[in-house]
C-alpha cells in the first residue's frame, strides 16, 4: 500500500507539472499539433495511474485478507495444539495414577497373602507344640530300673539322684528378662543384650514380645554393620509377627538395611511398601523423607 501510493503520488505530479506547462503556453500562439498530442498521452498517463492505483489497492487488500486470514489460522492451530498438549498430559498423568493405584493394590495383596501365610505357620506350629505336648502326657510311666525292690529308694545314678541327670531349665520372667535386653541394648551392651533377647525367643517363642526381641536382635546386627543378619531378623518379625508394634521399625529398618547393601531397587520396593501398609506412622514419615532425600518419586497413599 506505501509504495503503490508513492507511485501514484509521483506519477500525478508529473501529469500535473506537465499539465501546468503546457496549461501556461500563451494563447496567442497557435497550439501545435505535438502540443495536442502531448496533452492527449498525459491524460492517457493519468488514466493508467488511475487504473493502475484501482488494480494495487485491490491486490493489496486481497494480500491483507490473505495475511489476516493465515494469522488467524495461524493462532487457532495454535491454540489447538496447545489445548491437544494439556489434553495428553492429563491423560498421561491419570493413565500414571491409575497405575501406581494398581501397582499399590498388588503390593497390599501381595502383603496380606504373606501375612497369611506367616499365620498360617504360626498356627502350624502351635499345632505341633500342642500334639507333642498331648503325646508326653499319653506316654506310659517308666519302667522299674531291673533290681530294684519294690518300696526301695532311689537307685544310684537314675535320674534325680544327687543331680546324676541334668534338670530342665528354669525359664526367665518373659517381662523383665525383655526389659533387661532393652536397658542393656540402649547402653551399647549388645553382647549381654543379645543373650537376654535369644533367652526370650528360646522360651516364649510363640509369644507376642518374642516379635519385640526378634527385632532387637535386627538393631543390634545393624548396628554392627551386619546388614545381612539384620534384614533376616527384620523378615522374622514381619513374617512371624506382623502385629506386632515393632513391624513398622522393622520394615523402615529394613529398607535401610538393603540401601546399605547397595541393593536400592529392593530398599525403594521396601519403603513404598511401608508407607502403602502403614501410612501414618513415624516409621512411614521417615521413608517419605528419605525418598524425597534421594529424589525417588513417591506412589500410593
Amino acid at each position: 500500500m506505501h509504495i503503490s501510493g508513492v507511485i501514484r503520488n509521483r506519477l500525478l505530479a508529473a501529469a500535473v507539472l506537465s499539465f501546468v506547462f503546457l496549461s501556461s503556453v500563451p494563447r496567442a500562439h497557435a497550439v501545435s499539433k505535438e502540443i495536442v498530442e502531448l496533452q492527449t498521452q498525459v491524460q492517457q498517463l493519468l488514466d493508467q495511474v488511475q487504473r493502475l492505483q484501482s488494480t494495487l489497492d485491490t491486490k493489496m487488500g486481497v494480500l491483507q485478507h490473505l495475511a489476516e486470514q493465515t494469522a488467524d489460522e495461524a493462532n487457532q492451530m495454535t491454540t489447538a495444539v496447545t489445548a491437544l498438549q494439556q489434553k495428553l498430559n492429563s491423560q498421561n498423568e491419570a493413565a500414571g495414577g491409575k497405575l501406581d493405584a494398581v501397582s499399590g493394590q498388588v503390593q497390599s495383596l501381595n502383603d496380606s497373602v504373606d501375612e497369611l501365610k506367616a499365620r498360617i505357620a504360626k498356627l502350624d506350629k502351635s499345632v505341633q507344640d500342642l500334639q507333642t505336648q498331648l503325646q508326653n502326657m499319653q506316654a506310659p510311666p517308666a519302667q522299674a530300673q531291673p533290681g530294684a525292690m519294690p518300696g526301695a529308694g532311689p537307685t544310684p545314678g537314675a535320674p534325680g539322684t544327687n543331680g546324676t541327670a541334668p534338670t530342665a531349665q528354669q525359664a526367665p520372667p518373659l517381662q523383665e528378662t525383655l526389659q533387661a535386653g532393652e536397658r542393656d541394648y540402649n547402653a551399647g551392651r549388645y553382647d549381654v543384650a543379645l543373650g537376654e533377647f535369644q533367652s526370650v525367643l528360646q522360651f516364649y517363642p510363640l509369644d507376642d514380645l518374642a516379635g519385640t526381641a526378634q527385632f532387637y536382635l535386627g538393631e543390634i546386627a545393624y548396628q554392627q554393620k551386619d546388614y545381612a543378619a539384620a534384614i533376616k531378623s527384620y523378615n522374622a518379625v514381619l513374617e512371624g509377627f506382623s502385629g506386632n508394634t515393632k513391624a513398622p521399625a522393622a520394615q523402615l529398618h529394613k529398607g535401610y538395611a538393603l540401601l546399605a547393601e547397595n541393593k536400592k531397587d529392593e530398599g525403594i520396593h521396601e519403603l513404598r511398601s511401608l508407607i502403602q501398609r502403614h501410612p501414618q506412622t513415624p516409621e512411614a514419615r521417615a521413608a517419605r523423607s528419605k525418598l524425597n532425600g534421594m529424589g525417588v518419586r513417591i506412589t500410593g497413599r
